[in-house]
């Protein structure tokens, strides 16, 4: 059990011993548990000095009832044994800072580079604690900002649409007469064309089947702005995808935000000023074309493990559960 997630309800199905009996005597008995010699502060934070390493990520995730803790990962150990560097309650800079200043600062000096989303909180810890480590903002946060924008605008829209269609029902009712509702060529009530086409803007047009395409052209016409965004969003996805010199990716992200001013859509001039505050750190990506990727897999196997467990009930077990697997060697 200290080298792979599997819970006593597993173990009870394949070799049909008493769950609950046996969980209750690896925790108190066979785990080392009640020896472990962070047992003490567990809850608050955990510290693997021994993990560190070049090239680290940072990112936050839930344990329990929303309670989230900040993880450090070793991005080269790829959420394997050795790759948790530290755990921390929260997300307040300051606290997290506290504990990473623990470790010795010739090896805090030696990080290159860190991954990390767009949070302000995450980019303090960075700058404090790795003062020399290159910062890198995930590329695949930028890309679900303008996906968001482009599902606000198109629910907005749906808002509007069906306001209107109430409306015109109210409008019907008072004239005595059956309210049928227009619908497009497709089938598609107005309503029903901005509730359909959530799916279909997440997609590249080349992916779309007969019918999508279908909704899509009467979608564009209906709604010119709704496809300038999905255009924006598009060609964002193309610059990360397509450009491999960072000085390529400059130009580009320079044409992209003046197609964003010209487009005057209020979401995505949000995330042009976004953009601006991290340009530098968004860019760096295309140093060695890093994403925080390893530490989204880390938080994927924290939560499918905590699902196995049908919830966290003792933190400090779990967290020693977790520290067993990834920060300490097998």
């Amino acid at each position: 059990m200290e080298t792979s997630p599997v819970t006593c309800r597993t173990l009870e199905t394949f070799y049909h011993i008493n769950a609950h009996t046996f969980e209750k005597q690896y925790k108190e008995t066979l785990s080392g548990f009640r020896s472990w010699e962070q047992l003490g502060h567990a809850e608050k934070w955990l510290l693997f000095p021994e993990n560190m390493g070049p090239r680290l990520a940072i990112d936050e995730s839930s344990l329990s009832n929303g309670e989230l803790y900040t993880f450090v990962t070793n991005r080269d150990r790829r959420t394997n044994e050795g790759s948790l560097v530290a755990v921390v309650s929260g997300t307040k800079s300051e606290d997290v800072i506290q504990v990473l200043k623990q470790i010795d600062v010739d090896e805090r000096m030696k990080v290159e580079e860190v991954t990390l989303d767009l949070s302000d909180s995450m980019r303090r810890i960075v700058l404090t604690a790795f003062p020399k480590a290159k910062r890198v903002i995930d590329r695949f946060h930028i890309q679900k900002l303008a996906c968001e924008a482009v599902q606000e605008l198109r629910v907005a829209h749906r808002w509007e649409a069906l306001q209107q269609n109430n409306e015109d029902m109210e409008e019907c009712k008072r004239s005595g007469i059956p309210y049928v509702p227009f619908r497009f060529s497709n089938g598609d009530t107005r309503p029903e064309l901005l509730i359909r086409s959530r799916y279909l803007l997440f997609k590249s047009a080349d992916k779309w089947t007969e019918r999508q395409k279908e909704r899509a052209r009467i979608l564009f016409e209906e709604y010119p702005d709704i496809k300038i965004a999905y255009g924006l969003s598009h060609s964002l996805r193309m610059i990360f995808s397509k450009n491999t010199v960072k000085d390529a990716a400059r130009l580009s992200m320079a044409r992209w935000y003046n197609k964003v001013e010209a487009a005057g859509i209020k979401q995505f001039n949000i995330i042009a000023a976004t953009f601006y505050e991290h340009y530098d750190e968004i860019l760096n990506f295309y140093n060695n074309r890093s994403s925080n990727a390893a530490a989204e897999s880390f938080n994927a196997k924290i939560k499918l493990f905590r699902a196995n467990l049908h919830g966290v009930t003792d933190k400090r077990f779990f967290l020693f559960r977790i520290a067993m697997l990834y920060g300490y060697p097998h």
